[in-house]
């Protein structure tokens, strides 16, 4: 298997060398950036000249991997520990990051588990946890995020969904509920934050290499069951989803907000094929 560490390097450097720093002197926050999707865009947003609050819930290795990456890329990098689901965690943990950083003007919201288990065996701890981690955590960023920019103007907020934030999911009734929560909190706060000139938007992943979803593409038999699902019949890269986070926070998508971006090589597309 193909290192994806080396494959975010050798995909992402040609962009930043060809043309002007897109993001320069700009302080980004990139929670759950300790591996996959989040590492990956907390590397394309130093590419293009952010600075990166690196976040971590357990795997502090994995975030200090991050934040060499964010330094290698010529950003400045802060690791924190962070519960999402605690206000008092994310309250200090912003003060934090304006201490060292300055006042972010990006924040990607991608921190969030997953929840598999049919309806009957979810017990209400079960669900709590999802929708505190998948939807509050964000709810929580993004107040304490347009609160450190009052009396600014601009802002980009990106929160990580899912496919799931539209087509249903059997067994996954958590996870579904936080992602659709998430999709009509990010078009919500778009409304309410246009006149401040915050941009909200969401990117809706399909199935993306990282290591919650390694039992799925990298297992020979799994990956035989899932790829027929998929019109590209391969899984994404991180940094493919990197790559439209880097557009989203930047000025060049002023006139975006409001709207979700589905990645996923036609796989929500080709939902119900068959019927």
């Amino acid at each position: 298997m193909a290192d994806t560490t080396a494959m975010e390097s050798e995909d992402l450097e040609p962009d930043a060398a060809r043309r002007a720093k897109l993001l320069r002197s700009r302080v980004a926050i990139v929670t759950g950036s300790d591996s996959g999707i989040g590492r990956a865009i907390a590397q394309a947003l130093a590419l293009e000249g952010a600075d990166v609050a690196v976040t971590y819930h357990s795997d502090e290795d994995g975030a200090k991997a991050t934040a060499d990456q964010v330094e290698a890329a010529g950003g400045r990098a802060v690791v924190r520990h962070l519960d999402v689901r605690g206000e008092g965690s994310v309250t200090s943990f912003m003060a934090a990051v304006v201490d060292d950083l300055g006042v972010p003007d990006i924040l990607v919201n991608c921190a969030g588990i997953g929840g598999s288990k049919p309806l009957t065996e979810t017990t209400f701890e079960d669900f709590d946890n999802v929708l505190k981690t998948d939807l509050y955590g964000p709810f929580l960023f993004c107040r304490e995020f347009v609160r450190r920019r009052q009396g600014k103007k601009g802002g980009k907020i990106i929160n990580i969904t899912s496919v799931h934030e539209a087509i249903p999911s059997p067994g996954n009734v958590s996870y579904g509920a936080a992602k659709g929560g998430l999709l009509t909190l990010t078009r919500s706060l778009a409304m309410e934050l246009a006149e401040q000139r915050i941009n909200v938007n969401a990117i809706a992943p399909g199935l993306i290499r990282t290591p919650m979803t390694m039992q799925r593409t990298d297992d020979p038999e799994a990956r035989a069951k899932e790829m027929p699902r998929i019109p590209w019949h391969r899984p994404g890269e991180p940094w493919e989803v990197a790559r439209l986070a880097v557009y989203l926070a930047s000025d060049e998508a002023d006139y975006v907000t409001g709207q979700s971006f589905t990645i996923d090589g036609g796989l929500e597309m080709n939902w119900g094929q068959g019927a």
